[in-house]
């Protein structure tokens, strides 16, 4: 089992930059024990399962916090319903803002108004460009990719040959760092040609659509590296239809619980890998939690949640676990 322990931070850690508030003056304009605490976030969608799965941890332990009210808004996949979701949080003054921005760029102006208007802002998962936002929580994106390369270029082709990638919808912030990992992982062994790159927009049917052409147009590929577990089991799908199962080796990301999940798939020998990516629910409530209950002057500006891998070695007694 293998636990990427260097991208592990703890809240408290002094070696992150903190958030450029004036020193001494609490991150909230109002803060205390004493107060009632209304928390909007503004989740990119609720149709991918890991988004599902940061609700439903977000909804679990956020009564262990009796003082918070948490309203989560579904984002739909649509940058102008994430604006409008947004000022409409700004308008009836929730006291900290919760974001997973769909597409970065877009969502930047709102999100930096209601940063500058003074209310906390913490960016779960995805960012926003810019500086504008308290703290930011989520995996290190382009750590985990270059790791999944590293370990591929030396544990899956070492002799080399022809891999792929499925990205995730390339205007969001996971999709690009997840590319770039992997393209600098993989290029540690020379011999290894990466053929084939394009997006599917984290969705299963167009991964199966579009790993299909791949294989039509490169029928030698011998991996496919891919930005989440939706892709991968679309992936799965496209080499299966092309009688390439024996060939392909398949990595996916998010390594999600469940028996549609990541885990059981790397269980049952469907791909080889995947990599979790933690929710950093429990870290987002307990930034909230100092900044809100504790009037904290600054917090981490960067909160990373460690991931794991999960292959053949690990994935049977990872999900054996689940089921108790």
């Amino acid at each position: 089992m293998k636990v990427l322990r260097h991208t592990t931070v703890l809240l408290a850690s002094a070696a992150f930059a903190t958030s450029t508030w004036a020193a001494g003056k609490p991150l909230a304009k109002e803060c205390g024990p004493n107060n009632d605490y209304v928390i909007g976030f503004s989740q990119a969608n609720f149709k991918e399962p890991y988004r599902e799965h940061v609700n439903h941890e977000l909804e679990r332990l956020v009564k262990n916090y009796p003082k918070f009210k948490l309203v989560i808004a579904d984002g739909q996949a649509s940058v102008n319903t994430q604006v409008s979701q947004v000022e409409n949080f700004q308008t009836q003054h929730v006291d900290l803002l919760m974001i997973s921005p769909y597409e970065a760029a877009p969502l930047t102006p709102s999100v930096s108004a209601v940063y500058k208007s003074g209310v906390p802002v913490i960016e779960l998962d995805r960012k926003t460009t810019g500086n504008d936002y308290t703290s930011f929580v989520g995996g290190d994106n382009r750590e985990i990719a270059k790791e999944a390369g590293i370990w591929a270029a030396k544990t899956l082709m070492p002799e080399g040959g022809e891999a792929a990638v499925l990205e995730g919808l390339p205007s969001s912030s996971p999709a690009i760092e997840r590319l770039d990992g992997f393209k600098e992982g993989i290029a540690t062994n020379p011999k290894i040609k990466l053929v084939a790159v394009q997006p599917v927009d984290w969705m299963e049917d167009q991964a199966v659509t579009v790993f299909s052409a791949m294989l039509q147009s490169h029928p030698d590929i011998k991996l496919v590296y891919t930005s989440n577990d939706l892709a991968a089991a679309g992936a799965y799908i496209a080499a299966k239809q092309a009688g390439k199962l024996d060939q392909v080796k398949i990595i996916g990301t998010d390594g999600l619980p469940g028996p549609s999940g990541g885990i059981r798939a790397v269980a049952d020998g469907q791909w080889a890998a995947t990599y979790t990516y933690p929710t950093g629910a429990a870290q987002a409530l307990e930034l909230a939690k100092k900044i809100l209950i504790d009037c904290a002057t600054d917090v981490p500006r960067n909160v990373t949640v460690p991931t794991q891998r999960i292959d053949k070695d690990n994935a049977k007694t990872l999900y054996g676990k689940e089921q108790f």
